[in-house]
This record gives structure tokens, sequence and C-alpha cells, in this order.
């Protein structure tokens, strides 16, 4: 890609990062550092995404863990691969038993909303197919620094903090336990600089090094998370465990302006992001920092969005096809209800037919996008004694009404938030992108892609660049440094603008691009985050 200019006008002025032999880029420098090493020992860009998600798991432990799920998408041989490394619900649980129990909604912490963990089956399952090294080399700096410790970093132990206050506040001190003994020792978190350490989250990791998850899923750690879920009265088993299979899946795209931008296919929800982009190609734009951009980039996240959250979920449950809602015929169809006025968004009907993100790169050609999650700050709050796996929640985001394609069942998989992207133009890699954070990941997604493709920003400052999130109905919310002017006239435009205290939830993104003809690496890193690249 071409960039116009080195800095945006309201960047962090971090400079665009450049290498020519690898690239790792992630919100937290131990892990980025530790994704390189593995380059410099002989690994591609798969060994080194792989070492930094699992030292992630330890250094980040508040955004994700070893009972979390993973996506990814590599560019290896010629070709993008995807896996999808998502769990499904327990064979056991139903939406009559939660219903009886009590929930008008899913809850988000305890029992009820933890699905099968995929993240170690995700690792092992990139490590088999595309990677150089042995397990146990790539996961011994994440085992390293839970054996030996780390000191903690700012962003990171804020957040911290803010799951220790959330998680006491639910007053059950015996399911929570564990969690209280592994994360806040003493009766509170560490704080910034302070060293952490977890011997349990280091056998963890070892055991899965040795035995290539097989001790998690079919082993001792699969016993000991069925005994925590027996005791407390859970759904997930060890049979539940032993099902799980991590699945290759062919991404899905849409070209805009002559880009691939290539997302992984539902229960995913990065078809949100094409969906919009897929609106978007057929506006012009008289500029990035205009209010006639902004208004049309949010009217098309909001139309995307209803679709969106009506109708992705388990693939086997789509009511639509993945073609239907990416059909021209049918972005042409929801391109034209937008106007000059902020809309009130609903879901069309197609015609028929807490996360951690990282970018790695190496001078082979290899790229990887990878990105995994609990959910939330420390996702269900339940840790397994004597292992330090925190266990997601995503069953969270099953809906609990009967008519919904969403809604909860045994053995389902929920719509998904976590999302990597990727994009290509004649068949050749420009490189992976990603911003975690829950409902802004497609949100995002979208101001990247257009920030490279039609403003011609550098990474860095495709990131640096004032962020906007549709929250719902006519409501936006925009980042402190959001430009005035610009948040007076989407008002003016009907858009009920409020204006956020922090930037906390706006997302902490990745980009690293790949120069076709000599091969350089550019990079960016989250200016909202500890985020650091990595680079040879």
């Amino acid at each position: 890609m071409q960039y116009d200019a080195l800095y945006y006008p309201y960047s962090s002025r971090r400079m665009v990062t450049y290498a020519s032999r690898g690239m790792v880029s992630t919100t937290q420098p131990l892990a980025a550092e530790a994704g390189l090493d593995m380059l410099k020992r002989g690994g591609n860009a798969i060994d080194a995404a792989i070492a930094t998600a699992a030292c992630l798991t330890v250094v980040e432990p508040n955004s994700n863990s070893i009972g979390g799920d993973s996506f990814a998408l590599v560019w290896t041989q010629g070709k993008l691969h995807g896996l999808n490394a998502s769990g499904p619900s327990p064979a056991a649980i139903s939406l009559d038993k939660v219903l009886a129990a009590g929930y008008a909604k899913m809850p988000t912490y305890g029992l009820l909303p933890v699905t099968v963990p995929g993240t170690p089956a995700s690792w092992v399952a990139l490590s088999e197919r595309f990677g150089r090294l042995p397990l146990t080399e790539v996961l011994a700096p994440a085992i390293h620094y839970a054996e030996q410790g780390f000191p903690v970093s700012p962003t990171i132990g804020s957040y911290w903090k803010l799951g220790h206050e959330n998680i006491r506040a639910l007053n059950d001190e015996k399911l929570f336990a564990s969690w209280m003994d592994v994360f806040a020792p003493g009766g509170r978190t560490p704080r910034s600089g302070e060293l952490w350490r977890s011997p349990d989250h280091a056998r963890t990791l070892r055991s899965i090094a040795e035995t290539n998850a097989e001790s998690f899923y079919r082993g001792e750690l699969a016993e000991r998370i069925d005994a925590f879920f027996r005791q407390h009265g859970g759904f997930l088993t060890k049979e539940d465990l032993a099902e799980y299979q991590p699945e290759w899946m062919e991404p899905i795209s849409v070209n805009y302006r002559g880009y691939d931008v290539w997302e992984m296919p539902p229960n995913g929800q990065g078809m949100i992001a094409l969906m919009a982009l897929n609106i978007l190609k057929g506006l012009d734009f008289d500029g990035k920092d205009t209010p006639a951009t902004l208004h049309k980039q949010i009217e098309a996240v909001k139309l995307a969005y209803a679709d969106g959250l009506r109708y992705i979920t388990d693939p086997r449950n789509m009511e639509v096809t993945v073609e239907e809602l990416l059909s021209e015929a049918y972005a042409a169809q929801r391109r034209s209800l937008i106007g000059e006025e902020a809309l009130m968004p609903t879901a069309g009907e197609p015609p028929k037919g807490g996360t951690v993100y990282l970018a790695t790169a190496d001078g082979e050609g290899n790229m990887v996008s990878f990105i995994q999650s609990h959910s939330g700050d420390f996702g269900s709050g339940l840790v397994i004694p004597g292992t330090g796996i925190c266990m997601q929640n995503r069953g969270a985001g099953f809906s609990l009404d009967p008519a919904h394609p969403n809604v909860l069942a045994p053995r389902k998989k929920t719509y998904h938030t976590i999302i990597p992207g990727f994009i290509t133009k004649d068949e050749q890699p420009i490189g992976c992108f990603g911003v975690m954070c829950g409902s802004i990941q497609p949100q995002a997604h979208v101001q990247v892609v257009m920030n490279a493709i039609d403003f011609h920003l550098n990474p860095q400052a495709s990131l640096d660049a004032p962020r906007w999130r549709w929250l719902r109905e006519k409501m936006i919310e925009v980042e402190p440094q959001f430009p005035d002017h610009l948040a007076q006239a989407l008002a003016r435009k009907g858009h009920s603008v409020q204006r956020a205290l922090d930037s906390g939830m706006f997302g902490r993104g990745q980009i690293i691009w790949r120069e076709p003809d000599t091969g350089v690496l550019a990079g960016g890193t989250e200016p909202r985050a500890d985020g650091h690249v990595a680079v040879w």
C-alpha cells in the first residue's frame, strides 16, 4: 500500500515500524518479543503466533486465557487458511433448564455461560499443520513468565483491578475462591510494575506442550475441569472436552476497491464488517474527516449490525446463507436506505439464493492474523483449582428467546465476537489486521480498512485515528480526542452523540502490511494499550 503521509493529524506521533526478516505486533511487549524469539530460533510466523498467544495468557490474563477460544487467518504456501477454534455449549445444557433456573437472559459470570474452550486445540492445530518448532519450545517463554514472574504492565494492571472489583461484587466466595487465590492473592491485584507469577499456570502450559493438549481434552486437566463443574452443579463435562475438535474453514471475503478483505465465516461477527464494506464500496467520499464520510460509515455499520445480530449464529442454524448476506443485490438494497439523516436500523430480508489480538510475519512470506479471548475481563470468573485455567463465558452470547436463531441449545456455537482480518490484492498478501474488544471489532475493522485503502494512512496512523462506535438505535459514542466539530456535525444529522471519558471500549488493534515488491514489513500497534512491535 502507498501512504500519502507519515503522520495523521490526530496521531499519537508513534512512528510506523519497518522490518524485513520478521515482525510480531501485539498488546504486550513481553509477548511480542516471545514470538520474535521463535523466528530467531528458526521458526516461522505460525510458531511466532502460537508463542505470542500462549505468552499473552500469562502476561495479559484479564483479556484471554487457556480456557478461552481462538480464531486464525494464516497465509502460507500461497493460500489463506482459516481456523475456527471456538467451542460449543455443553451437551447437558438446554434452554428449558436455564429458564427453569429463573434466568431471563444468560448471565455473564459463573457456571452457566461456560462453553468448551478451543484455545489449546488451536495451538496444536496450527503447530501440527504449519509450524516448524516443537510445541515444547514454542510454549517455553509463556511457561517461563508464569513460573518466574513478570512485571505487570500499566493498561493491563488497570483492567485487572476492574475485573477483581466485578468478581468481588458477585458475593460468592466459594465459587470464585480459586480466582481470588490466583489473581488477587492477599485480597488485591498486582499493581503496575509489580511482579506476578502463577506456578499452576506454568504446570498447565507444560502439560499442554508435552501432550499436544491431550491432557486438556482427554487427560488430567480434563478430569480436574470435570470435577470442578460436578462439584458446583455446572454442565460442562469431560465428555464435552473429549468430543471437541477445531475446524479448518474457508475464509470469506468481499472485494473493496480492488482489495479483497477477508474474515472468518459465522459463527463469528466478521461478516458484519464485510457487509458494511459491501455497502460502502458503492458510495463516494469527500475526504476522511468530514461529516458526510463519517455519516455514511456509521449508517452502513448500523445496517450491517442489524443483520448480523439478527442472523449470525452457529452456521448449522442460520436462516440465510453467507452468500445471500454478501450479495451485490442485497448490498445495493441496504445502501439505498442511507440518506442525509440518521436512520433507525432494522434487519433486512436478503434475497434467497476481554480479547487479545496479534499479527505475525516472517521473511519467507508467511503471515498470521490471530485472536483469542475468554470474553470480558476474566471471562466467567471461574478458575479450575490447581491449574490456573480461567474459564471463558462465551455462552453469555446465547439468546433465551426460543424464536431467535442464536437461541441456547446443546452442542451449539454461539454468535462470536472475536474476529481476525486479512487483506489480499491480486491473490497476493497485503497483510493482517485486527482490533479486539467486543462489539467494536467489526466497526473498527471498517474504520481501519478505509483508513488504509480510501485515505492512504500508514499502519500506525490507521490505528491512531480517533474512533467512533455505534451503540444502539441512533446512538453513537466517540473517543475523548474525537474532533468536536465533527461530533456536532453528526448530531445535526440526527445521530445521538455521546463522548466517552476514556478510550477503553474503542478497541486495541495491530497491523502488519507487506510490500509486494520488496517484502518489507510495515507494522503498527495500538496506542490505546501497552502495545509493541517486535522486529528483526
